[in-house]
């Protein structure tokens, strides 16, 4: 019990769970499969958002091009069930049996040889956490041990983001191109597309997303957590105090990249394939609007503000479809001039204090009284006696 109170105070704990009871009991409850899916799909870019958090809100790093790491770990998955799906048998009709129908459809005879690791799903699985991990500690030992930082580092990300997506569709037979890698079916012969299957991955979704969260929370309590908080307020202060700044940037920006990247993979098992349409510099621009709505401040903040962002995209999507970007543009607006601190910093405002009272009401009714000792029937015992 110490330790959960030294990790999460009440406050915190009570974000906790309400994000549980709304994930594993909540909407279960009230939607049908197919929305339960969706909503399953909007909790994948939760974990975005909460790297976000951590890289931008607590250590002022402004990153425009976090669906690179999306895609990145997406992508690794949708490799591993793509070679699943591609046996020799189920690839019969193809003119080269046994690899990828797009490789196929380009002429290429065999596997390319980055795509062999990816039949064994322990190397897929370290290499959701490795890949994005190594590319982000690359990018940022080139930038901040360099002291790039602020509005030329988010530039550097999104120009990446560009790069990143041009690269994908121009090499079409080696990574599907523009539709992506698609047609996945099953996940060591479990197969993904049935009823069943797809409430299992949403409740391992949601786990992940628990356990992402008190992970954040752990690192924030941290001393590199005070540290971050440090950077992003006064860096020379902290560079002079002996600290290197650099590669406590490199840590947060690798840390938010390989969240990301896990977010990817669940993305591909939910929904059944990957594009570069989530790779690009719109996604990761929404992504930074998904942690700015919830709260860049808040990890909890950050769940609440994926789900209700996506919510009103698919809600205002469906019924105004023309003028939807009008509306994330304006919902944008209104979180930097209104309320700049997000959900997260209206309920700290407003409700958070009402909380509070009320608990303390609670504690207070429940604690003992004193109670006063019984009155003394023999008289009093230091009284002298009669002579």
């Amino acid at each position: 019990m110490t330790h959960v109170k030294s990790l999460l105070s009440r406050q915190e704990l009570i974000g906790l769970l309400v994000v549980a009871a709304l994930i594993f009991v909540l909407m279960p409850l009230s939607m049908d499969i197919f929305r339960l899916n969706l909503f399953g799909k909007y909790l994948t870019y939760a974990f975005v958002a909460i790297g976000l958090v951590l890289c931008w809100g607590k250590g002022g790093i402004l990153s425009l091009g976090q669906g690179v790491f999306f895609g990145l770990g997406g992508y690794c998955m949708a490799m591993y069930l793509k070679l699943e799906a591609s046996t020799p048998e189920a690839t019969a009709i193809q003119s080269t049996p046994g690899i990828p129908d797009f490789m196929d459809w380009n002429q290429i005879t065999s596997l390319p040889w980055f795509w062999e690791p990816f039949n064994s799903l322990t190397f897929t699985l370290l290499a959701i956490i490795v890949l994005p991990a190594l590319f982000a500690f690359v990018i940022g030992a080139a930038m901040f041990k360099r002291r790039v930082g602020g509005v030329y580092f988010a530039i550097i990300t999104q120009a990446i983001a560009a790069i990143l997506t041009i690269l994908i569709i121009g090499q079409q037979g080696y990574t599907g191109g523009v539709n992506g890698i698609t047609d996945l079916r099953t996940l060591k012969g479990w197969d993904i597309r049935t009823d069943e299957a797809k409430y299992v991955l949403y409740y391992v979704n949601g786990g992940l997303l628990i356990a992402v969260l008190l992970l954040s929370q752990f690192v924030l309590k941290s001393k590199l957590g005070r540290l971050l908080v440090a950077v992003r307020d006064k860096e020379d202060r902290v560079r002079f105090s002996g600290y290197d700044v650099s590669n406590i940037k490199i840590f947060v920006f690798c840390f938010a990249a390989v969240l990301s990247a896990i977010g990817g993979a669940m993305f591909t098992l939910q929904v059944g394939f990957m594009s570069p349409s989530f790779v690009g510099i719109v996604p990761s621009i929404e992504m930074v609007i998904f942690c700015a709505v919830g709260g860049r401040l808040s990890i909890f903040g950050a769940v609440y503000g994926t789900l209700l962002v996506n919510w009103a995209k698919t809600t205002f999507s469906e019924t105004f479809p023309e003028l939807w970007l009008f509306g994330l543009g304006g919902l944008f607006i209104a979180v930097v001039l209104v309320f700049p601190n997000g959900l997260s910093g209206l309920y700290r405002t407003y409700l958070a204090p009402h909380v509070d009272r009320l608990i303390s009401r609670g504690n207070s009714g429940n604690r003992l009284e004193p109670v006063s000792p019984p009155p003394d029937l023999d008289g009093d015992a230091t009284a002298k006696p009669a002579e």
